[in-house]
C-alpha cells in the first residue's frame, strides 16, 4: 500500500523498519511475496489458490500496491483470453531474502518443543 509518508526523517520515515513496513504492511503482502518466490510467473488464479482465505478484491489491491512499490512485476500478454503473470522484481527478491530469518523464527515458534516450553516471568 503506497502510504503517504508520516512525519519523521527527511523522507518521512522514522527508520528502515518503518520504510519496509510501509511496503509489506498488511495481513497478506508477505504471503504474496513468499508465494511469488516459490511459484514465479504465477497468474492471479494460481495466487488465489496458493493463499486460501484471501479475497479477489484484496489480492488485486495488494498486487497493484506491490507493483507500485516496485516489488512485484506484472506482465500482460496480448492474447485471447488475456493472460497476466506476476513475478518478483529484484527489490522484491531482496525483500523476500530479508524476510527469511523472520520465517525461520516463526517456524521455530510453532514447533511442539517451543509450544510445550513454560513461560518465564
Amino acid at each position: 500500500m503506497t502510504t503517504l509518508n508520516r512525519p519523521g526523517g527527511p523522507d518521512g520515515h522514522v527508520c528502515g523498519i518503518d520504510a519496509a513496513m510501509e511496503v509489506i504492511g498488511g495481513r497478506w503482502k508477505v504471503l504474496i511475496l513468499w508465494a511469488l518466490h516459490e511459484h514465479p510467473g504465477s497468474r492471479f488464479g494460481a495466487l488465489r489458490r496458493l493463499l486460501p482465505g484471501i479475497t479477489e478484491k484484496v489480492l488485486a489491491s495488494h498486487l497493484r500496491e506491490m507493483e507500485a512499490d516496485g516489488v512485484v512485476h506484472r506482465v500482460s500478454y496480448d492474447e485471447v483470453p488475456p493472460r497476466v503473470e506476476y513475478t518478483l522484481t529484484e527489490d522484491g527478491a531482496r525483500l523476500n531474502k530479508a524476510l527469511e530469518p523472520l520465517a525461520a523464527w516463526g517456524s521455530e515458534r510453532v514447533t511442539p518443543r517451543h509450544a510445550a516450553a513454560p513461560l518465564e516471568g
